[in-house]
């Protein structure tokens, strides 16, 4: 594209908002279900959604056979998602307490060299809605050397007679990204899935080893 280097687009996308790409190639076979979004409602949480004006979208789902209240403290812990969730290396809370509305916490990912040289993706993010077991919507700049994302990120927790239905939505806008739509597009929906797959597999292995 005009103005535009591939690689460092490349570089960019290798590690985009929605964490877990480095973990792709550890997700189930068919263990997410990716609904077209363009056929599917968006997700909320009380009545927010993602960005409606961005290009660079996706939505999955994923099924995991465990309580909801442990795929649900998973999630909302966040300072230890880098104990699963091998590309987040470091989570900071900006508050204290149980995660809730105005909660913020800072995380960051590795953005290896590829072929630009190395540096780290760091992303604020703010919890702008939560419903307790039931959803979340988080919204928050990532920015790294040159670059930087604006993501909305929203979450969707249902019980259902075979577990526990995770579903996630995320939207993102920024110069780096809209200059390459389909492969934003691409990478934000491995990320998506590879993090729905470590929820999945985290909170099971809990169950299965759960003592008696």
């Amino acid at each position: 594209m005009p103005g535009i280097h591939r690689p460092h687009i490349h570089a960019l996308f290798t590690l985009p908002l929605a964490i877990g790409i480095l973990a792709a190639a550890a997700l189930p076979a068919g263990a997410a279900a990716s609904p077209s979004h363009h056929t599917a409602k968006s997700l909320t949480c009380r009545g927010a959604g993602v960005d409606p004006t961005a290009r660079v979208r996706h939505r999955a789902e994923i099924l995991i056979n465990a309580p909801l209240r442990t795929v649900w403290k998973l999630q909302t812990d966040v300072e230890r998602w880098p104990s699963w969730q091998t590309p987040v290396t470091t989570v900071e809370r900006l508050d204290h307490g149980p995660l809730r509305q105005g909660s913020a916490f800072r995380w960051t990912m590795p953005l290896p060299a590829n072929p630009t040289p190395a540096t780290s993706l760091e992303i604020t993010s703010t919890v702008e809605q939560l419903r307790q077991h039931s959803c979340i919507r988080w919204t928050g700049p990532a920015t790294g050397e040159g670059l930087h994302i604006d993501g909305v990120h929203v979450w969707n927790f249902t019980q259902t007679p075979g577990g526990v239905r995770v579903s996630t939505e995320e939207t993102h806008t920024g110069p780096q990204v809209d200059a390459d739509v389909p492969t934003a597009t691409a990478m934000l929906r491995q990320g998506l899935e590879a993090w729905l797959g470590d929820l999945k597999a985290t909170a099971e292995a809990r169950i299965h080893h759960r003592p008696n």
